[in-house]
């Protein structure tokens, strides 16, 4: 009897370990299948993205009370019954500002390397590290007790933050190599990046407020945990053998003296500006002028997260329609972005403040979705389609307006006026958006005669088919030198079409 018990539970445990063994194999057969690998891909870089904005801004309710109660305990120890002094509150204002800054700015130092290794190496493994580092740095701000154990924890996650969202950025544009799919992959990770700045001060708000300073950042650290195992067992990096036949990207000082992405750099910084100096003076501003609530300079920017997410939808339905218009798009925004930031300043009221806060996130929605993906295509028919570099411009691009902001916004306050801080930077917005002009014939391009799709047969794969018109140029000129016909290049730096290409590729003329 016990032995036939024995059978049926063996029996029922091998049974129970095919079925598990099938399971892996239909999940493994999944991840072959290159839809649902680059839907899984997009989810891991949106899911960093979102943890890297939540760290960036979930310090903002926390470390300024933190700080001040540190202040406080070392006042008391020196000098009893005393109070924190104008000078020493003062000079704690210093100390928030350069602790803000410190991640944009070791960001801003290390891209122009982290671009250039990203291209080397792929766009997996600087993914791993920049979560890895990433989770380091959200540990030791868990624990630290000082500050300067907080300043090095904050420039720390500017280095996982240069790995993590430049190569996350990469990836989805190089996974997604149609322009309507990688303009939509894009705003889907830009609507990660809003969600994860807005709401993460009223995150960390609560959490500080209820469970402690620690439990917002554990909570923070175990998410980036999880993600980095997704990139272990999903991506695979150290598995992954493209990077031994993978091309030379275009150095970054090349693409950064290139024109055209000179522009979409710059406008990308200057359209950040405003929301980079209003994030460290608008409190003190609404306290001052409307005795606005601590809850009510919390929760300001949150309502902005909606028109973002609008901004991005729409976009992207029109980029889908009117492929050819992103320029004019990028150009809408910052001149809605002028409009708003001027009409700060004139509020009253709280409900009043909304409107003018949720334009310039809505304008610089239609910004970054616009010009993101411009950089990629610029990539595509300018230079050879590796995009760790191009990408590590754009981070840097966000990085000056962020790493200005905590520093350069309360001085111009100070010395010039809020009312003039809002009105400069509107004014900004409105003459650079002019300069998007050049874009215009960038857009209208047919990426059709790329050299990418004039040299390949089969449909565009992102990296894949760099490295295959890498090897297909080697071959033409070990081969049949003199069959080889270099693609003529037109006045502005693009490839023209081959007048040996097939009739049946046509679509149009270059330029429409």
């Amino acid at each position: 009897m016990e032995s036939a018990g024995s059978a049926g539970l063996a029996q029922s445990a091998a049974l129970k370990l095919s079925e598990m063994g099938e399971r892996t194999k239909q999940l493994g057969s999944a991840m072959q299948d290159p839809e649902r690998q680059r839907r899984i891909i997009l989810v891991i870089v949106c899911v960093a993205l979102l943890l890297d904005n939540m760290l960036y801004m979930v310090i903002v309710p926390i470390i300024p009370d933190y700080l001040a109660d540190l202040e406080n305990k070392q006042v008391l120890r020196t000098h009893a019954n005393s109070s924190l002094s104008r000078a020493t509150r003062e000079n704690l204002d210093v100390q928030i500002g350069v602790l803000f800054a410190s991640k944009a700015i070791l960001q801003l130092m290390v891209n122009p390397f982290t671009g250039t290794f990203i291209d080397r190496v792929g766009y997996d493994i600087p993914l791993l590290i920049g979560l890895l580092v990433m989770f380091v740095s959200t540990c030791i701000f868990a624990f630290a007790d000082n500050y300067g154990t907080l300043f090095f924890a904050r420039s720390l996650q500017g280095l996982g933050s240069a790995f993590a969202d430049t190569s996350g950025i990469a990836m989805i544009a190089d996974k997604y190599t149609e322009e309507a799919e990688r303009s939509r992959a894009l705003g889907i990770a830009l609507a990660f990046i809003s969600f994860g700045s807005l709401v993460a001060p009223p995150f960390g708000g609560i959490l500080y407020e209820f469970a402690g300073k620690r439990v917002p950042f554990i909570v923070l650290a175990s998410v980036c945990l999880a993600d980095s195992v997704l990139v272990l067992t999903v991506i695979k990096p150290f598995s992954n053998r493209t990077r031994e036949n993978m091309p030379v990207g275009t150095p970054i000082y090349r693409l950064m003296i290139d024109p055209y992405i000179a522009v979409v750099a710059g406008a990308l910084t200057v359209c950040n500006i405003p929301l980079a100096f209003l994030e460290p003076t608008i409190a003190n501003w609404m306290e001052s002028t409307m005795n606005a609530s601590e809850w009510e300079m919390g929760l300001i920017w949150l309502p902005a997260f909606f028109p973002h997410v609008l901004g991005v939808y729409v976009t992207v339905r029109l980029a889908a329609k009117y492929p050819d218009l992103q320029w004019f798009y990028g150009a809408l925004g910052m001149v809605i972005i002028g409009a708003s930031s001027c009409t700060v300043p004139a509020c009253k009221t709280f409900g009043q403040l909304m409107f003018p806060l949720c334009g310039i996130c809505f304008g610089i929605a239609l910004v970054d979705t616009a010009l993101l993906p411009t950089l990629a295509f610029l990539v595509d028919v300018r230079h050879v389609s590796v995009y760790g570099s191009v990408y590590a411009i754009a981070d840097i691009s966000y990085c000056v307006a962020y790493a200005m902001g905590p520093v350069v916004a309360g001085q111009i306050v100070h010395n010039l006026g809020f009312v003039q801080l809002n009105l400069g930077m509107g004014l900004v917005n409105v003459l650079y958006a002019p300069a998007l002009l050049l874009l215009r014939h960038v857009c209208q391009l047919k990426p059709s005669y790329s050299e990418r799709n004039v040299l390949l047969e089969e449909g565009p794969t992102g990296l894949y088919d760099t490295i295959q018109m890498e090897e297909r140029k080697l071959k033409r000129k070990g081969l049949c030198v003199t069959t080889t016909n270099a693609l003529p290049v037109d006045e502005n730096g693009f490839f023209e079409r081959s007048k040996s290409y097939s009739e049946e590729e046509s679509s149009g003329p270059e330029f429409t």
